[in-house]
């Protein structure tokens, strides 16, 4: 990372606690993602009220893992559609 890309520091909530979030992505999309990710653990946490904390961390990580994977094997798929038609 050079020294003039600049950094966005913003503080979000993820289930329940605050987080001081870095990166070179806009305040906006840092938000969004965080937003996504509260979302997505309240979910699986109303479903399972009893699982604790780690564990709907837990799911909600592999949900992620399971939809990047899929998202990985339609992309591939297309670029071998794409150069089929080449």
């Amino acid at each position: 990372m050079s020294s003039k890309e600049k950094i966005n520091s913003v503080r979000v909530q993820i289930f329940g606690e605050e987080l001081m979030v870095k990166g070179q992505a806009s305040v906006d999309y840092i938000e969004n993602m965080a937003s996504l990710v509260d979302a997505m653990l309240s979910e699986v946490q109303e479903s399972s009220p009893s699982l604790p904390r780690h564990r709907v961390a837990i799911l909600v990580a592999l949900n992620l893992a399971s939809e990047l994977e899929k998202l990985k094997v339609n992309y591939e798929d297309l670029l071998a559609l794409i150069d089929e038609a080449d």
